[in-house]
């Protein structure tokens, strides 16, 4: 095991090296974000009721962030599972697929068994199922990790909606309760940061995966484990530890966080829409986005998804008060103009080195 940790902490030592300029570019745009927030502040205090006093009360209200938080479960869920399946060395675009496969199946579960929590765990098993289904593929029969990974995602994109019509009579289906809220007595009543402690069970969950993926990555040795076998996989297979076992379980892991992600994104409306892209609306895309602006750290992948969602929960709230004045498509596309641009000033992320790499024990 000595060997596996000495390569993943060569590597580590590496990549905080070559990644100097991503950190330098995340630094200047979260000191951009804090300065526009302030001159928005100032403007507000000077003109409450001019257009961009009422943009600051719409940013910093309790509601934004209410929504905030519910929008970015499923984002930080699938994020976390990327993170898991690609440090492994196993690239995982199908996140996307996981989380429409386990939305549907949680929705059925519950209809099925009639509890919330049969109903979720369905829909994490469900995900996790694909998971193996895509990791015996790459792993096993060594195929193009991308490709796979897209057919994951065309795989449940169909079979979703097809599932809901034979049962339901249509791409969406039945509703289903809803897991309601969790209140912290006094800390709820705390102005703004009161949605932190009013929010649905999902929303603490994800804080505690956060922590626990981090901490299994920098403090365990399967953690470490996993960054050798993105990194190094000869020495960590020189160390005594089976590469494959390892990725098979990152790649199972991502299903299971996928999960999560998915069977929570349904039970926050009840229901799975299987219309068009379906309810997961590209959130399984935006997870990739988010774990490589958060450079692989889950506290990053975090920060990261809660600026788009943040972005995302204003434009909803500026359809409806018509603040700016501009069309509603304009507005919509806020989130996604702002990722393309944060990206572009962050630069290039350091993907982990044996990344897509396929690797056979004893191989030279």
């Amino acid at each position: 095991m000595t060997d596996g940790t000495e390569a993943s902490t060569r590597s580590d030592e590496g990549g905080a090296t070559a990644g100097t300029s991503g950190l330098s570019g995340r630094l200047w745009v979260a000191l951009a974000a804090v300065a526009l927030l302030a001159l928005l502040g100032v403007a507000a205090v000077v003109a409450p009721e001019s257009s961009v006093g009422r943009l600051f009360g719409v940013i910093v209200s309790t509601s934004t962030l209410a929504a905030t938080l519910r929008l970015s479960v499923p984002i930080v869920f699938a994020a976390l599972g990327g993170i898991f399946a690609e440090k492994s060395g196993v690239i995982n675009i199908g996140l996307e697929g996981l989380l429409i496969i386990s939305a549907f199946a949680a929705i059925y579960g519950t209809d099925v068994t009639g509890s919330l929590l049969a109903g979720f765990l369905i829909g994490v098993l469900a995900s996790t199922a694909l998971a193996g289904l895509f990791a015996v593929v790459c792993i096993e029969f060594r195929a193009d990790q991308i490709i796979a990974g897209l057919a994951i995602w065309l795989i449940a994109l169909g079979l979703a909606p097809f599932l809901s019509q034979v049962v339901y009579g249509g791409p969406n289906t039945d509703s289903v309760d809803t897991l309601g809220t969790w209140t912290v007595p006094v800390l709820a009543d705390v102005p703004l940061l009161g949605a932190v402690f009013d929010a649905a069970p999902p929303v603490y969950l994800m804080f505690v995966a956060v922590a626990a993926a981090w901490y299994t990555l920098n403090r365990t040795a399967f953690g470490r484990w996993v960054r050798a076998s993105g990194e190094n996989p000869r020495a960590l297979d020189t160390a005594g530890v089976d590469v494959s076992r390892v990725r098979y379980a990152a790649v199972l892991l991502s299903g299971v966080l996928s999960g999560f992600g998915g069977a929570a994104l349904a039970f926050n409306i009840g229901q799975f829409t299987g219309n068009g892209p379906t309810m997961v609306n590209g959130k399984g895309f935006i997870a990739i986005v988010a774990y490589l602006f958060g450079n692989y750290n889950p506290v990053g992948a975090l920060g990261s998804t809660m600026l788009f969602a943040g972005l995302d929960a204003v434009q909803l709230r500026l359809q409806t008060q018509q603040i700016l004045g501009v069309p509603d498509a304009l507005v919509q596309t806020i989130p996604f103009v702002a990722v393309i641009v944060v990206l572009a000033l962050v630069g290039r992320t350091r993907i982990p080195e044996a990344a897509g790499d396929h690797y056979e024990s004893g191989e030279e």
